[in-house]
């Protein structure tokens, strides 16, 4: 299979399967004590994580400010290195976070903060430019996120960015973004279990990339929930805020969504993939525009991940026979 996709309408290349740093930035949490993190992290094993994911062909990196409150852009830094220039560097801006004591305090969605952001970001990561630069308000208003969109359009001119991106599941506000010249893609929420036609469709349109997050479900598709084992303290699955699909309060992975991935484990798992990258599997032959971007906190997550691209896409016979499972048949 090509191992690699081009970001967009930017001619940017990268690795059809993308990293996403959330996990690596360790626990942190929202205003009222809900876990925003996954838990406790060894940063030492995410630095390896990453560099092993580097030496088996990955090369697209994305996180936030936000994640960790700023350790998940200073422990990715870190772990690139001298080896920045090998690969492309994705981030994220729009939230307002107290480090000291790792808390989002809040959203800001004014121009001003946008540059803010962006130089804090620069420093963490140890860079003098981000690759690609996404608003993380999924929901801002449209109005407003054209004058960030004009901003992201000067921050290219003054090589800060090289392209950005809205990650929100609205294809409505993606089209506001999708309007400049140097808006490249759209991160959103697909997988097996969750299409996002509309948003696909809309990629196709606009000539933009379709970075997907919870491209294994949050870890449904790991296959490593299907006993309920309680989630740790700290961990954003052990107490789901509404929009987080799959898991309960305290009683961990919804048995329903446990029982689709049952359903599915045989044709995923056909042809020696592990579950997870059946998944990933299923994203690449879905669209010719996605880059699934799954998490990681160890090196054998990033084994597993990154071993997904030696086996490409799911057939047509395969991708039918998935159809044909999550309608009943």
């Amino acid at each position: 299979m090509e191992t690699t996709r081009t970001l967009g309408r930017s001619g940017i290349e990268v690795s059809a399967v993308g990293f996403g740093c959330w996990a690596i930035g360790g626990e942190w949490q929202g205003p009222d004590g809900q876990p925003l993190g996954w838990g406790k992290v060894d940063d030492e094993e995410s630095v390896r994580a990453v560099r092993r994911a580097l030496d088996l062909g990955v090369t697209f990196f994305d996180t936030a400010d936000v994640y960790g409150t700023g350790h998940s852009e200073r422990v990715l830094g870190r772990a690139l290195g001298r080896r920045r220039d090998e690969v492309v560097v994705a981030t994220k801006w729009g939230n307002v976070f107290d480090p000291d004591t790792r808390t989002l305090t809040g959203s800001d969605d004014s121009p001003e903060h946008l540059r803010r952001a962006l130089t804090a970001s620069l420093r963490r990561l140890g860079t003098d430019r981000v690759d690609l630069y996404q608003l993380h308000i999924a929901d801002a208003d449209p109005e407003r996120a054209a004058r960030l969109r004009d901003t992201c359009e000067d921050l290219v001119a003054e090589g800060l960015i090289r392209a950005y991106a809205w990650s929100t599941d609205d294809p409505e506000r993606a089209a506001v973004f999708a309007e400049g010249p140097h808006c490249t893609a759209v991160q959103h929420a697909l997988n097996v279990l969750d299409d996002a036609p509309a948003m696909l469709r809309l990629c196709e349109e606009a000539d933009l990339a379709s970075v997907n997050r919870s491209p294994l479900a949050m870890g449904l598709l790991t296959g490593k929930h299907a006993g309920r084992a309680p989630l740790q303290e700290g961990d954003i699955r052990a107490r789901p805020p509404v929009w987080l699909r799959g898991f309960g309060a305290g009683t961990g992975a919804d048995p329903e969504w446990l029982a689709r991935v049952e359903a599915l484990r045989e044709v995923l798992t056909a042809d020696g993939r592990t579950l997870a990258q059946g998944a990933l599997a299923w994203l690449w032959a879905r669209s010719p525009r996605t880059v699934p971007i799954p998490g990681f906190r160890s090196v054998a997550q990033a084994e597993e991940n990154a071993g997904a691209l030696e086996k490409g896409p799911l057939d047509a016979a395969r991708m039918a026979e998935v159809g044909r499972v999550l309608a009943g048949g």
